[in-house]
């Protein structure tokens, strides 16, 4: 027996109600994904000089690279005879010529920190960094404390020509550093990085200018007065630091600076700074 089934017909508009209702329901179930922390979100540097105090980056940004360097701290304790003496010498320095400026280090602090590069800027990929802080541990568990004295002021200028530091020479002590910075020899030929200085000048920097080696177009001091009224916060260009400024601050200094009393330091950490994460190791004795 036969039975005839009923088809049941839908109009137009409903059909329409029931995929609109349908494609609400679809919308409903998307969910929007939470944004990222900040912290997770890798920020590019800006290569803006302005918020750089004038610098400008001489090596380009790399992702995923590092810019490191090796170096041995000391520390100046505040009120020590040394201490007056680098303020004041910063002091007398920025007077005899404005363009220079300190590292802004914590005066108000218990101690001035000085330090003394073993090694020109090593760049490194990440899976490098933990390489780099084994190799310096090595050489710290490896050498032993020594002294080291400063003796007069010097000006230095780094190898882009884009800065002029004003300096500390060191005295004794140039043996040991040299030691150490030697030790660094066969990690920086492996990833053929710059080795230090072959005649290296052992310092601790305490001020800086920037360079202007565009020799050609040098300003009167009344252009640079009205540059300077002009644009206050722009941070001066000069060619060089003046060899009459280094000549005062040695015969008002240099005498004191290299007496027992004010500059013998015993170095007693090695130290690398990889981007902003600074690691040190103690060295024997």
């Amino acid at each position: 027996m036969k039975r005839d089934l009923a088809l049941v017909s839908y109009s137009s508009s409903e059909e329409e109600t029931d995929a609109d209702n349908l494609q609400a329901s679809t919308v409903k179930k998307k969910k929007k994904l939470p944004s990222l922390s900040s912290s997770l979100i890798v920020q590019t540097p800006k290569d803006d000089p302005s918020l750089h105090q004038g610098r400008i980056r001489t090596t380009p940004h790399v992702e995923g690279q590092w810019a490191s360097h090796v170096y041995v701290s000391i520390k100046v304790e505040k009120h020590s005879p040394m201490y007056k003496l680098v303020l004041d010498a910063i002091h007398t320095a920025k007077e005899l010529e404005p363009a220079l400026h300190d590292f802004k280090q914590d005066f108000s602090g218990r101690y001035l920190e000085l330090h003394i590069s073993l090694s020109r800027p090593i760049f490194l990929r990440t899976h490098q960094k933990d390489d780099l802080k084994r190799t310096v541990r090595s050489l710290a568990e490896k050498s032993s404390c020594f002294k080291v004295s400063f003796t007069t002021f010097s000006a230095l200028t780094n190898d882009e020509q884009t800065r002029t530091f004003l300096s500390l020479d060191v005295g004794s002590g140039h043996s040991e550093l040299q030691l150490l910075s030697n030790g660094l020899l066969p990690f920086l030929s492996n990833l053929r990085q710059k080795e230090y200085y072959a005649i290296p000048h052992f310092h601790a920097s305490i001020a800086w200018a920037l360079l202007d080696t565009n020799t050609t177009n040098v300003a009167t001091p009344e252009e640079e007065q009205r540059s300077q009224a002009e644009h206050p916060s722009a941070f001066r260009k000069i060619p060089q630091l003046s060899p009459s400024l280094i000549a005062t601050l040695n015969a008002q200094y240099a005498s004191t600076l290299s007496s027992k009393s004010c500059s013998v330091f015993e170095v007693q950490n090695l130290c690398v700074k990889i981007g902003k994460d600074v690691s040190f190791w103690m060295l024997k004795g």
